[in-house]
């Protein structure tokens, strides 16, 4: 099974939160070829109310949440709603995902239909690893992720897409303008 989490984790992209127009967009972005890897690897066998909740901390000082769900499953595929709450700013991105690739069909950012995050991105380190986050302690991939369309910027995950729904992410560390931006999984239900 870490083989198949291995695979998976070999697709994932990162990205800053300064990339993008939104930090919903950014955190999305970090997240998108890691879903179309699990597909690959162990299909997109989402339901409907899975959902992950997380704690966001941008620069030390600007602190959120952000829950991911699957809003519905339709013949055109399934939706994914992320929902980010920051003391600066509240947005939603709802994505329409095709349930035999994973490629994204349809983005709406707050209820505007916007292109999906593209990036040219380099893993530069892979390993197994074990962390503890709020929701509990996992055997994890960790990545270390470089984008190279952002000046070479660098992003830290930790995921495990066999255990946790969706894109799997427990942890990620990503710089941005106002410093680094966590992401820790305090809550998940598949």
């Amino acid at each position: 099974m870490m083989k198949s989490l291995i695979l998976a984790a070999t697709m994932v992209i990162a990205t800053t939160a300064n990339a993008y127009n939104t930090v919903a967009e950014s955190i999305f972005a970090s997240q998108q070829k890691q879903i179309q890897a699990a597909v690959v690897t162990q299909g997109l066998n989402w339901t409907v109310g899975q959902e992950c909740n997380y704690k966001l901390n941008m620069g030390g000082f600007i602190n959120g949440t952000m829950k991911m769900s699957v809003r519905e499953i339709t013949a055109d595929g399934i939706w994914m709603v992320q929902d980010v709450d920051l003391m600066i700013q509240k947005q939603k991105v709802e994505v329409l995902m095709d349930a035999n690739t994973g490629a994204i069909k349809k983005m709406l950012v707050n209820g505007k239909e916007q292109e999906p995050p593209k990036a040219d991105y380099e893993i530069v380190e892979q390993k197994e690893d074990h962390i503890t986050v709020p929701a509990g302690a996992f055997d994890a991939i960790y990545i270390k992720v470089k984008d190279n369309a952002n000046n070479g910027a660098i992003t830290e995950q930790w995921v495990n897409p066999r255990d946790i729904p969706l894109s799997g992410m427990l942890k990620s560390l990503a710089d941005s303008q106002l410093g680094k931006v966590t992401i820790e999984l305090t809550s998940f239900k598949m």
